[in-house]
């Protein structure tokens, strides 16, 4: 059985790791319930919206963690190299090293992603825009700096798919130095 918890924060982490283990369809509520620990009626309690509501406050918690680590930095760099640095290393921790699966990605390839469309969308878009607007401010043409991020992107949600096909870390830490040298060369 999981670890109980006693606030809705602290069950939004173990949420999220049900849904990367089981999928979203997957995670039945008996699931979640052994993942978190909480019985149906302290889930409710804490998700009135039930397993909808679940899932958007997992993308909603990511959401957030990524704008503090790796979209506002990139908007707020001065130093597009340090910047591109950074991002590789929060992605790289964040991911766990290609372990850990991009739950968003997950919901944007099943079906899981019409029920979560805007978060979806704007977790993709705000972290190509971030780039892309890091890329301009170092001398990049708004075309190429966005194609260079959308690129990036490719990159990272590449690198994490063979990863785990493969079952191979390196192969994720190998395409994240190879997503900064395309960026590096840019400037």
């Amino acid at each position: 059985m999981g670890k109980a918890v006693g606030d809705r924060g602290g069950v939004v982490p173990l949420l999220a790791e049900a849904f990367r283990e089981c999928g979203f369809e997957g995670a039945s509520l008996s699931v979640i319930s052994q993942r978190t620990g909480l019985g149906k009626g302290s889930l409710y309690n804490f998700f009135p919206g039930g397993k909808e509501e679940m899932g958007a406050a997992v993308l909603a918690a990511i959401d957030a963690w990524f704008e503090a680590e790796v979209f506002a930095p990139l908007r707020a760099a001065g130093d597009p190299r340090a910047a591109i640095t950074a991002m590789r290393a929060a992605v790289d921790a964040y991911f766990r090293s290609g372990r850990r699966v991009c739950l968003v990605g997950a919901f944007a390839l099943d079906n899981v992603r019409e029920r979560f469309p805007g978060q979806v969308r704007d977790y993709f878009a705000a972290w190509r825009d971030a780039l892309a607007g890091m890329l301009e401010r170092g001398g990049v043409a708004a075309p190429e700096a966005r194609e260079a991020a959308e690129d990036a992107l490719i990159q990272v949600q590449g690198a994490l798919v063979l990863c785990r096909a493969l079952d191979d870390p390196e192969v994720f830490t190998a395409g994240l130095a190879r997503m900064e040298q395309r960026l590096m060369t840019l400037l």
